[in-house]
């Protein structure tokens, strides 16, 4: 059979021209069985890169297979199009923000749809536009009605050069300098306006046990950002400066504690450090909260135990934080990793005061305390060295240390801090937001809305404050003279929400048609990087529950399966423009196809795992598909009229169980393995086409099934093949092959037929048999199955025993003891295999594959036509082998 040129340009131009001449992925508004398929949408940058090109194919292929099974899927693409990138590139290039963002986006646009992706662009969503940023900014207002918006002090990074305030990135390096001129960056105090994001903590924290369908690790991310912990809150009478209050869970320890702690930003560490030069040392230079050491300074002050009236030193440290708990925490050595590390450093006392659980505790007793010098104990325990309090478990004792405390109550803290939305930056949302003299912050009225940006101006500091003319108002309420807002939101806002948008983006009343929004959300498979997992995740999920409580939103989740997808990488690297290892999916495409890049993707690995680029990978799958190509060619060309016998059988179960294996792994989205089981059929076909005439009918089904599997994720040749053959329509809207199989017996077969031909391939080589005359496969004898089915079921301890208590087994004699021996070693791992008659036809029907293979006739013989000691080598799934040279 002969390769046929694979003329890949020719044919994804014909056929993405034909989509788009069919509207073919238009999505109507109301359908009977939506499934909503999302990939995260891009940040513009100019062109796609292998990780973009990756993501959107994983939803694309789940997409297309979605809809070959009869689902009504919307599948749409837009933009993240507001940000701090887009300001800087414009800065560079002396133009604008808007110009250089829509620019990137007609290549991108361009690029995805020579990738094939099949998006509805008519849903198409850009959050720089007014008809997006508008809803940002009505919803803002729905936000602050219902209370879940608030204006306060906040500490941010200060440019003096820039005069402008710096996000974290912006700042670099370890002397912290502004990235654009290298001035000190300063902290300031300045007011921020902040979403109300803790109203939700517990919802947030227990919702996500239901998030199933989400990868553990991101779920744990979640809670650990959130951060719930339960404890208890108690005062400590410091030196000079009175009560301090300190959070802690282990309350239960306290009679361990051996120094008390406060954060660097402490305000007792904040006067301290204006009198004390060592200390304000440690505080502006030292401090290191994300190092590897926990580091402090001493205070020389003292703090007053409440339960022991111990006076203990006090320290300003860096492992201490103020925004998780009180920024203040007693230290107990003997019983935390960190304190003890610290403890160990500073030459302070280390004292055990929870001893492990004995297995036989009475209840009453106390035991021994443990040594706690070279490492803490830091799980639950009964109380030592501990007063009145000794003898009691640690679950007890916190609640009766609180009780008797009297500045002591429970509570909950968290480490999720309200989201400060607040940019001094141009290029995004304005807040809409009227500072008036007389009556404060003032909404602006929803017909007001949008607040558009004005003219951008390439200037220091905050473009929006330079922007005198369009800052420049009257308040809604009193009409008198006043300014806008002029900062702008967080971009995290824009997608807090986007994917309701996709469902009614031409909407003029609402962000979001509630009917439609309800129908369709939440989305059924979301796909997006594991840098995501926390901040995006975290906000959408609270937006969607404040949308759920107040805009009638039927649901509280907005993503009910979730696939973070591995990084593309180039020998174990990630790719990156600075380590120059990236490779243009422009050069793949025009060298090899959309196609072949996306299978290679595809196949390469699952979709959560990193990979390896390989150009050599990449060759490979291209060849593979001009093979692909030229069977179909052949076959139409010169249809073949072969018998229906046991070979065209076989092959017919093989196309079976491809489709139906391969059909389960796209439901699981595990592509690589429904990939592996469709190119091991191709092979099956052209191995069958070789070895002799095809049946026509069972040749075409399988070429028919191949065609249609690999639709999904490659598209454009699928298309060019399916109309080859004949078909009707697009494949994108054929049906799906479908086959019932018995899972479990086609594994069994497989295993038995490939072990087979393993075997033959081992004594070929291990022998020196250059020709062979005749090879005989010889199946086990019934009575083995018997022993081998005893085995698996048996749990006595003496397995051989057992099995000569059955005489047909028995009466073997010292064949069966040897068997039996081989069972009992390998018991562990025994399972069942098919039944004689079983093997005997799946290997009859796959002498073909020998015969082809070696070019000698094959036989399948039971075990009683053969020698016997050519049968005395045969086991259930591993039959004997005898070869004539």
């Amino acid at each position: 059979m002969s390769e046929r040129d694979y003329d890949h340009t020719a044919i994804e131009r014909r056929w993405q021209e034909a989509w788009a001449e069919a509207d073919a992925y238009r999505t109507a508004d109301d359908v009977e069985d939506p499934r909503y398929v999302l990939g995260m949408y891009p940040y513009p940058s100019g062109k796609l890169h292998m990780g973009h090109v990756r993501n959107y194919t994983i939803t694309d292929a789940y997409a297309r297979y979605r809809r070959m099974r009869g689902d009504d899927v919307l599948h749409p693409m837009g933009w993240d199009a507001f940000g701090l990138p887009a300001e800087n590139a414009a800065k560079e290039r002396d133009t604008n923000p808007r110009d250089w963002t829509f620019d990137c986006i007609e290549t991108m646009r361009e690029q995805m749809k020579s990738m094939g992706f099949g998006y509805d662009w008519e849903r198409e969503i850009t959050t720089c536009t007014p008809e997006y940023y508008r809803w940002n900014q009505w919803l803002f207002e729905r936000f602050h009605e219902e209370g879940l918006v608030e204006r306060r002090d906040a500490e941010v990074n200060w440019c003096p050069e820039c005069e402008t305030v710096l996000a974290d990135e912006q700042v670099e390096g370890e002397d912290e300098l502004c990235w654009r001129c290298g001035t000190p960056v300063e902290q300031r105090e300045l007011e921020q306006w902040f979403l109300k994001i803790t109203e939700y903590a517990d919802e947030l924290l227990e919702s996500i046990d239901d998030l199933e369908g989400w990868p553990n690790s991101v779920r744990q991310m979640q809670r650990n950002w959130i951060g719930r912990q339960d404890g208890t809150e108690l005062e400590f009478e410091v030196e000079d400066h009175g009560s301090v209050e300190a959070f802690t869970t282990r309350v239960d320890t306290i009679h361990g504690a051996t120094f008390f702690a406060l954060a660097p930003d402490h305000p007792i560490s904040e006067r301290l450090a204006e009198e004390d030069e060592e200390i304000r040392t440690f505080v502006e230079h030292e401090a290191d909260p994300e190092g590897d050491e926990p580091n402090g300074v001493g205070t020389g002050l003292t703090a007053t135990n409440p339960v022991t009236g111990e006076e203990i030193p006090v320290f300003v440290a860096d492992f201490v934080l103020s925004d998780v708990g009180t920024g203040a925490l007693m230290a107990v050595p003997g019983h935390d990793e960190r304190d003890h590390a610290f403890a160990r450093k500073h030459d302070i006392e280390i004292r055990p005061v929870i001893a492990p659980e004995p297995d036989d505790w009475d209840g009453e007793t106390v035991p021994e305390a443990p040594e706690v010098s070279e490492a803490a104990f830091t799980d639950d325990g009964v109380l030592v060295n501990s007063g009145e309090h000794s003898g009691l478990d640690s679950e007890t004792a916190r609640e009766r240390i609180t009780e008797e405390v009297e500045s002591a109550e429970w509570t909950t803290q968290y480490q999720l801090r309200d989201w400060g939305i607040s940019r001094q930056r141009y290029w995004g949302t304005p807040i809409p937001v009227v500072h008036c003299p007389e009556c404060g912050p003032v909404m602006v009225p929803d017909e007001e809305l949008p607040v558009e940006l004005p003219e951008f101006v390439n200037t220091t500091g905050n473009p929006l404050d330079a922007a005198e003319e369009w800052k420049e108002t009257t308040c809604p309420d009193c009409g008198a003279d006043a300014e806008r807002e002029t900062d702008t939101m967080d971009t995290f806002v824009d997608s807090s929400w986007y994917f309701l948008r996709y469902v009614s983006p031409d909407l003029d009343e609402a962000p979001f048609d509630r009917e439609r929004a309800s129908d369709w959300m939440p989305v059924d498979q979301y796909v997006g990087g594991i840098e995501h997992a926390v901040m995006h995740l975290l906000y959408a999920r609270f937006f969607t529950k404040v949308l759920a409580d107040h805009e009638g939103l039927e649901h509280r989740e907005p993503f009910t399966n979730l696939l973070a997808q591995g990084m593309v990488q180039l020998e174990g690297e990630k790719m990156s423009k600075s380590k120059g290892n990236v490779v243009s999916p422009q050069r793949i495409v025009e060298e090899y196809g959309a196609d072949t890049a996306r299978l290679f993707m595809m196949q390469a690995a699952q979709p959560e795992r990193d990979f390896d680029w390989s150009e050599e990978g990449v060759r490979s799958t291209y060849a593979f598909l001009g093979r692909l190509k030229g069977m179909v060619e052949s076959h139409v060309e010169d249809a073949p009229a072969g018998a229906d016998d046991a070979v065209a059988s076989y092959v017919g179960s093989e196309i079976d169980a491809t489709v139906a294996i391969a059909t389960d792994a796209f439901d699981d989205l595990t592509f690589n393995e429904a990939l592996r089981e469709t190119q091991e059929l191709v092979r099956t076909l052209r191995q069958y086409a070789a070895y002799t005439e095809p049946h026509a009918a069972t040749y075409e089904r399988g070429l028919s099934a191949v065609v249609r599997l690999l639709a999904p994720v490659a598209p454009h040749l699928a298309e060019s093949l399916w109309a080859r053959l004949g078909s009707e329509g697009f494949v994108v809207d054929a049906d799906w092959p479908s086959a019932e199989i018995d899972r479990e017996y086609v594994e069994k077969r497989r295993r038995l037929v490939e072990n087979t031909r393993k075997d033959v391939r081992d004594i070929v080589e291990v022998a020196g048999i250059e020709d062979p005359k005749r090879i005989d496969v010889v199946v086990a004898p019934d009575w083995k199955y018997d022993a081998l089915e005893i085995a698996v079921e048996s749990d006595a301890e003496n397995l051989i025993g057992e099995l000569m208590g059955h005489d047909h087994i028995r009466e073997q004699g010292d064949a069966a003891a040897d068997y039996g021996q081989d069972l009992q070693a390998e018991r562990e791992a025994l399972s069942m295999t098919l039944p004689p008659e079983g093997e005997h036809a799946a290997l009859e029907a796959a002498a073909w594959l020998l015969e082809r293979e070696f070019e000698a006739p094959v036989g399948v013989i039971r075990a009683a036509d053969a020698a016997d000691d050519v049968v005395r080598k045969a086991e259930p799934g591993r039959p004997a082998i005898h070869i004539e040279d």
